[in-house]
């Protein structure tokens, strides 16, 4: 629903801006939607003066004008407009202006009929101000040139837009809102004045018959109407019009005007009959499945379930919903019949439904209209109705029985503390209910509560309680944890299990196929991995190759691929995650992941192709494989120590262990050494890896699983090489490491490029290129900056390995 501040203070005594209006509102439970300027549409909209108009030389029917819009010169137009007249004040747009009434933006630059145009003369169907579009707006002579046409015709006003919840109906008329804000303690509400108004004489239209069988639905419960003799109407005043377009109402004339007026003032629908066009004796009744002919040029198929007010010759409106166009009222109109009615909410919303009719009268009185205010809100009418367009007011006609609920709450006091935990003394919620319009009587713990007629909706202490924490404030009730009543369950999974599931994704993810092999092996094979003691041993095995608990995964996975090998699968990439035994103690039985590649079962397929060599696999996938593991378990392997150390079961010369310091081990990794391959008759090269999975460090806890955001520099990276010449042990690592940490602010990464050994780096000793990138943060580098980095890195590679720059 919307109003405009201004109509929020005809009815609101108040001092507040309309930013604390609108925080008021969100907090009683009227949720702001919008709030926004007025003429926010027209602000370009200037007041302009025509200088002279002059007829168009190749037009029979355009003027070219000179219009001072207060730029400081004349600006060329071409109008159309009948009423166009050297010395008018009237609205001007200029190029670039959005025209709501057309839905264009105006254009520079036009030539119409040979004549520049750079503007337009509006008329007020053209600003959406009414329907008048035969000739642009006319202001008065004393209207200032260059002002804003909104802030000339006082149209920049604040409009406030909220939701109503379906339980509010006193809440869909400006009068209910004020009244909440009231309650609130932002202001005093105005009484408005709706005393009987002296009548004229008998109605010429007698009390409406109610025509309703026994058991029939009837929506309508008490009518009221009025005749009005001798009205002058037309267009509604100035201040109305401006009011209902605010909300988005387009003005039609002044009665139907006063209708609106009253329905979104006070939430109380009204419809108006033009009593000449009454055929006969108006009565109240059920539709006979016959047809209606709305007032939004829609022809509607009725039912006996939708109560209607009719004549002789059908239906005049669908009761509670939309008038008939039959009986609209026009400019023409003289005599008029006013209705206003009181209905039930659900029958209203069932006839609604039906039809798929959403009026504005519907949306009102399906959330229940006060019944109190059918003969007041006539009353209020007619005042209007006696000021805006004259005539005669004859006596009220009514019929039927309000239906008032009468609702009396028993409350305890305390129910506010319990339901909300706020501590509001009971003077307080005496004061906050009588505010809302509530009478509480008694006294003691509990309060005997009288609910006005416009809160149909509140039927229980808890709706009370409601209430007095609408105008305490919901920012007021304490925020509390609830009470434990069981302990929340802890994460199913434990840390292994984790690891488990974990390095199976990730192996799986790089190609590996899962096996399970058995924990028992042949006792051969468990001396050739490091185990095969008495304490290992099963002292009653089930067969005689599965007589040692397994020391290792890799004997399992070596046979398995010994086994597809001799079927003609040599190229195989098999991972296992399980248990091994490195003693028959508890704290001897690990969890490992290993996995073993054969032949040519690299990352990126197996077997070989007329495209490219197919290479062997080598320790460097075996390091590979690894590391994706622990960096999927949370471990950076660049910064653990990768060490050349061969496992017992690897090549000398070309595996390694990876450890935490010097007593960690977490996993081994390389090449099957060439007489183990051979004792366990398997075709060479296999790479092969195991990782200690229990040995892997807990990971840090972190206040959050959401990845920080990535931090990306605008700035060109810097890539320079560097070759040096060292002794032939020294390890890669030691290389990397050392460059590094020669710049740890500007060096991104060290990459080694190339190796080579030969007569011409000397006996003994080995070339080693490097590529360094250097990643500025924080501005370009310079040469001098460049080149400062650089005889660190050297500097610092030299040092560590003993090596020298290579010229």
């Amino acid at each position: 629903m919307k109003f405009t501040l201004d109509w929020l203070k005809e009815h609101l005594e108040t001092t507040a801006s309309a930013d604390e209006i609108g925080k008021a509102l969100t907090m009683i439970g009227l949720e702001v939607e919008g709030i926004e300027s007025q003429g926010k549409a027209l602000e370009k909209f200037v007041v302009a003066h025509v200088v002279e108009a002059k007829p168009h030389p190749n037009s029979d029917h355009l003027n070219i004008c000179k219009v001072d819009a207060g730029t400081g010169e004349l600006i060329d137009v071409v109008c159309g407009a009948p009423n166009c007249r050297t010395g008018l004040k009237s609205v001007f747009a200029a190029p670039g202006t959005y025209i709501p009434g057309k839905d264009f933006e105006l254009k520079g630059g036009v030539v119409i009929r040979g004549a520049p145009s750079n503007g337009m003369l509006c008329s007020a169907a053209e600003l959406e101000l009414s329907n008048d579009h035969d000739g642009i707006i006319e202001l008065p002579e004393d209207a200032p040139i260059g002002e804003k046409y909104v802030d000339y015709a006082g149209i920049n006003g604040v409009v406030f837009d909220i939701s109503i919840t379906p339980n509010r109906g006193d809440a869909t008329g400006v009068y209910g809102v004020a009244r909440d804000l009231a309650a609130f303690g932002l202001g005093t509400l105005k009484k408005t004045d709706m005393s009987p108004v002296p009548s004229k004489g008998p109605s010429p239209i007698p009390a409406l018959p109610h025509q309703f069988a026994e058991g029939e639905p009837k929506a309508i419960r008490k009518f009221a109407g009025r005749y009005f003799r001798g009205i002058k109407n037309g267009p509604s005043p100035d201040w109305l019009q401006a009011r209902l377009r605010a909300v988005g109402l387009r003005p039609i004339n002044t009665v139907v005007d006063i209708t609106n007026l009253v329905s979104l003032g006070w939430g109380r629908p009204l419809h108006a009959y033009d009593a000449d066009k009454v055929e006969g004796q108006m009565v109240l009744r059920n539709a006979r499945d016959e047809a209606f002919d709305a007032l939004d040029n829609k022809v509607y198929t009725l039912d006996q379930t939708m109560t209607v007010i009719a004549d002789d010759k059908g239906p005049l409106c669908l009761g509670g919903i939309m008038g008939g166009i039959r009986s609209g009222v026009t400019d023409e109109t003289i005599n008029v019949f006013m209705e206003c009615a009181s209905w039930d909410a659900n029958l209203i919303a069932q006839a609604g439904r039906k039809t798929g009719i959403v009026s504005d009268a519907r949306y009102r009185l399906e959330r229940n209209v006060d019944p109190a205010l059918t003969e007041p809100g006539l009353e209020l009418a007619t005042r209007l109705m006696l000021e805006l367009v004259g005539g005669e007011a004859m006596e009220p006609v009514v019929s039927g029985e309000d239906v008032f609920a009468n609702t009396v709450v028993d409350f305890p006091l305390a129910e506010v503390k319990r339901l909300t935990g706020l501590e509001v003394s009971s003077s307080d919620i005496e004061a906050i209910l009588a505010r809302l319009g509530f009478v509480a009587e008694g006294s003691g713990d509990v309060r005997s509560v009288k609910v006005p007629s416009w809160r149909p909706d509140v039927t229980q202490k808890a709706d009370l309680v409601e209430e007095v924490m609408r105008m305490v404030g919901v920012d007021n009730v304490p925020v509390e944890p609830l009470p434990r009543l069981n302990h929340v369950a802890q994460r199913m999974l434990t840390t292994i299990q984790n690891r488990r599931r974990i390095a199976r994704r990730a192996l799986a993810a790089r190609g590996l196929d899962e096996v399970v092999t058995w924990s028992f092996i042949a006792h051969a094979a468990a001396v050739q991995f490091g185990g095969g003691s008495e304490d290992r041993q099963l002292a009653n095995a089930i067969a005689s190759d599965m007589t040692d608990m397994r020391p290792s995964l890799l004997p399992g996975l070596l046979a398995g691929a010994r086994r597809n090998a001799n079927r003609g699968f040599a190229d195989v990439a098999l991972f296992e995650v399980g248990q091994i035994f490195l003693s028959d103690k508890p704290e001897g039985q690990h969890t490992y992941a290993s996995g073993v590649r054969t032949g040519t079962a690299k990352l990126d397929g197996a077997g070989r192709h007329w495209s490219g060599k197919a290479e062997a696999v080598s320790v460097w996938d075996a390091k590979a494989d690894l590391a994706a593991v622990l960096d999927a378990l949370g471990v950076d392997i660049d910064k653990v120590q990768v060490l050349p150390e061969a496992a017992s079961w690897s090549h000398p010369g070309r595996g390694g262990r990876i450890a935490l310091g010097p007593k960690v081990t977490l996993g081994w990794f390389g090449e099957l050494h060439p007489a183990l391959a051979a004792e366990l008759d398997i075709d060479g090269p296999v790479a092969a890896f195991e990782i200690d999975l229990d040995a892997l460090p807990e990971a840090r806890k972190k206040a959050t699983k959401t990845k920080p955001a990535i931090a990306l520099s605008p700035f060109q990276p810097v890539s320079r090489d560097f070759a040096f010449v060292m002794d032939r042990g020294v390890t890669a690592a030691a290389i990397l490491k050392a460059a590094k940490g020669a710049d740890k602010a500007l060096i991104k990464d060290v990459g080694i490029f190339d190796v080579f050994e030969g007569a011409h780096v000397g006996e003994g000793k080995k070339s080693v290129a490097i590529e360094v990138t250097l990643q500025p943060k924080d501005k370009t580098l310079t040469d001098e900056e460049i080149e400062k980095v650089s005889a660190a890195v050297v500097a610092a590679v030299t040092k560590t390995t003993g090596g020298e720059l290579r010229r």
